[in-house]
């Protein structure tokens, strides 16, 4: 018995042990929290702070990746919104100090410091949004008056399917609640196979023009921007095998010459990444696998994305155009680009 009793207390103190551990060293037991919303699907829970694998996250009110902001933006200060998924929120092996929207802080603050008194840029992202998220997110909270607003996507968000909160609470990935243990959320979210959620999967297989509705979405982001003083710059990183040989396949290259034609149409701004990836000897150092940015990538997307905010700034201090001129930049998009899109996917 004394055995028995002895070799119980051992396992218990070693579980305590890990407990702790998992707890301190790796953030386990504390995930970031999740909340459904019915137009945006999904959003991270506000008012975070968490710490994984040594990288601090902070969640503020709004569901952004950013400290607190008062919603009206003050006269002297340089407002930059950024949406987009897990490319721009950095996820948990990025550090808050060196996610996109802080580096492209830095970076702008470093040039007009001398023309305004701070510059905000506001991270309104989570992981595998697309441009309906994004669209419904400013439907939502608006546009915080940032001057510009920067659509950042990846190839696949082109395809990306319709909001829905089916994940939140179900999804390992997309928690609702925190777990009693640490070790419990090892065990769920890395050694027991998840269960296919049979709902998800039907919205995985939406039919449709996909692109279309997409870019329809993007329409609709620029439409909802006041008529003056306000940008939208459009941004779009590759898949990593898309940069290697053979490139992008037929249906992505297709979707890619929509987006392009879209964008001149609507005059809007476009920083297509994959032809500057493919310039560097050894692409695959900018990412950490085949979607995500290495620390080094990013610092090359967020100086690019810098300094096209720069120009666009440069040009609004230039000259300004009417609501009448903005508005007839959509009156002359021939009508069948739009076709077999939606005009409102929440009507």
């Amino acid at each position: 018995m004394k055995i028995v009793f002895f070799l119980l207390v051992v396992i218990l103190i070693d579980g305590v042990l890990l407990e702790i551990g998992l707890r301190v060293f790796f953030g386990f037991g504390d995930p970031l929290l999740y909340v459904a919303d019915q137009q945006i699907g999904y959003r991270l829970a506000p008012n975070q702070r968490v710490r994984r694998f040594g990288n601090r996250i902070q969640i503020n009110h709004y569901s952004m990746r950013s400290a607190d902001i008062p919603i009206e933006r003050p006269e002297q200060i340089l407002r930059v919104l950024l949406l987009g998924d897990s490319i721009a929120n950095g996820g948990w092996w990025t550090d808050q100090s060196e996610i996109l929207s802080e580096l492209i802080s830095r970076k702008l603050t470093a040039q007009f410091i001398h023309d305004y008194e701070r510059v905000e840029v506001l991270n309104a992202s989570a992981n595998s949004w697309g441009p309906r998220n994004e669209l419904a997110y400013l439907m939502r909270f608006g546009n915080f008056n940032a001057q510009i607003v920067v659509l950042l996507i990846n190839t696949d968000d082109l395809f990306a399917t319709a909001p829905t909160s089916i994940q939140v609470g179900r999804d390992r990935s997309y928690p609702n609640r925190k777990p009693m243990l640490a070790i419990t959320e090892v065990l769920t979210r890395y050694l027991i196979k998840p269960k296919p959620i049979p709902e998800l999967e039907a919205v995985k297989n939406e039919s449709g023009d996909r692109v279309g509705i997409n870019l329809e979405a993007i329409r609709q982001i620029k439409k909802n921007l006041p008529a003056t003083n306000h940008h939208l710059l459009v941004a779009m990183t590759p898949l990593l095998r898309e940069v290697r040989t053979p490139g992008p396949r037929d249906y992505e290259l297709a979707a890619r010459r929509r987006l392009t034609e879209f964008t001149q149409l609507a005059q809007i701004p476009y920083l297509n990444f994959l032809p500057l990836f493919k310039r560097f000897d050894q692409p695959e150092d900018l990412y950490r696998d085949h979607i995500h940015l290495s620390p080094e990538g990013n610092l090359f997307v967020s100086d690019l994305i810098s300094g096209k905010i720069e120009q666009l700034l440069t040009n609004m201090n230039q000259a300004k155009t009417s609501t009448r001129n903005e508005m007839s930049n959509y009156e002359n998009v021939p009508a069948d680009l739009w076709k077999d899109v939606i005009e409102d996917p929440w009507k």
